[in-house]
């Protein structure tokens, strides 16, 4: 016999002795039968208020299941936002509008247009002291059309912005002073309070820092001052989000795959269920063994221990003549002039203490 069939065989029993619910499985009947016809007792299938409503025999008892894991508390998508900063000195957004920015690409910018543009540039800032800040902001404009490839023109108007509460004017002039100049301080220093205008605590902490770093100020080291803690209180929540959402993503795999396991356990139950059914020919019906057998009996594993029972259940004769019997024990009757079957027969039932039918 083949061992892995025997072994297959003894892992059944074994599960079986563990949980004899089993053997009430559909596909258990030709067993459950066998067994009867042998006189053993089978447990009746015990249904609990903690089993399933089916009575599903192939899972684990009740009090083998372990308690059900307190469920997490999930994760709010807007978690992120909960999150409670002073907002004072935060204005609406002013809106995005095209704005003169020159002719930067392949322009020419002549001795002339550099020296206008520098009039305008003073006149400018005359009027900002005066306060006068959409006279300053045309200058300005001026003044950049005729030299637009100088970085500190864009910074200046950004400034006249920021003093009419348009952070998002002044976002792009300093954008565009940058991209000329990305070592002047001045466009790091307006963006940064572009941003503070508009509650960009990151960007702003960021853009101040780089402008104290090119050339200190003091006043962008104020506002840096304020804005960074509200930036860091920002840049802590978001780790702590994170971290909620990685342990969440983990907690979620960790059950996917314990579930996963649980289902191929399952699966693997009722293979072999499956696969100790397809062997019904093992056993033969109680048609030979008259009487029955008494209390005591051998169990399986000690009977494919005999080395003679084993040869002959790798006998195709013998296998065939015992899947007939199995479907009709009267049929034992055409082998009783067959040596080879009834020498089994009489084997078997003189390891269950019963004389072979005449």
């Amino acid at each position: 016999m083949d061992s892995r069939k025997v072994t297959e065989l003894k892992g059944f029993i074994q599960m079986c002795q563990s949980n004899p619910s089993i053997l009430h499985l559909p596909e258990m009947g030709f067993f459950r039968t066998w067994l009867q016809s042998m006189g053993a007792t089978i447990p009746p299938l015990s249904r609990t208020a903690d089993s399933c409503q089916g009575g599903c025999p192939c899972g684990p008892s009740p009090t083998s299941s372990s308690p059900p894991e307190p469920e997490s508390p999930a994760l709010s998508e807007s978690d992120e936002s909960e999150i409670e900063i002073d907002q004072e000195g935060v204005i609406e957004p002013d809106n995005v509008e095209p704005q003169e920015m020159g002719q930067f690409d392949n322009v020419e910018v002549t001795e002339d247009m550099m020296d206008q543009a520098n009039e305008k540039k003073i006149e400018a800032i005359n009027a900002l002291g005066e306060g006068d800040l959409q006279k300053a902001l045309d200058l300005f404009t001026e003044a950049i059309r005729l030299n637009p490839c100088v970085a500190i023109m864009y910074a200046k108007r950004a400034s006249v912005y920021i003093q009419m509460q348009k952070p998002n004017a002044a976002i792009q002039d300093c954008d565009r002073a940058i991209s000329i100049n990305p070592d002047s301080a001045q466009p790091y220093k307006w963006r940064g309070k572009a941003h503070r205008l508009l509650g960009h605590w990151e960007e702003a902490a960021r853009d101040l820092a780089t402008a104290c770093k090119l050339d200190y100020d003091e006043d962008a080291s104020a506002m840096l001052k304020e804005v960074q803690p509200k930036a860091n209180k920002i840049i802590e929540h978001r780790r702590k989000y994170e971290r909620k959402k990685e342990e969440k993503e983990i907690r979620e795999k960790q059950e996917r795959i314990k579930k996963a396991r649980e289902e191929n356990a399952r699966a693997q139950r009722e293979q072999e269920a499956r696969q100790f059914g397809e062997g019904a020919g093992f056993f033969p019906g109680a048609a030979g063994f008259p009487g029955g057998v008494p209390p005591g009996m051998p169990g399986l594993g000690e009977l494919l221990k005999d080395p003679e029972l084993l040869a002959a259940m790798k006998d195709p004769e013998v296998m065939v003549a015992f899947q007939d019997v199995a479907q009709n024990p009267a049929n034992i009757a055409k082998y009783q002039n067959n040596p080879k079957i009834m020498a089994l027969v009489t084997k078997l039932s003189a390891k269950f203490g019963a004389p072979p039918q005449p």
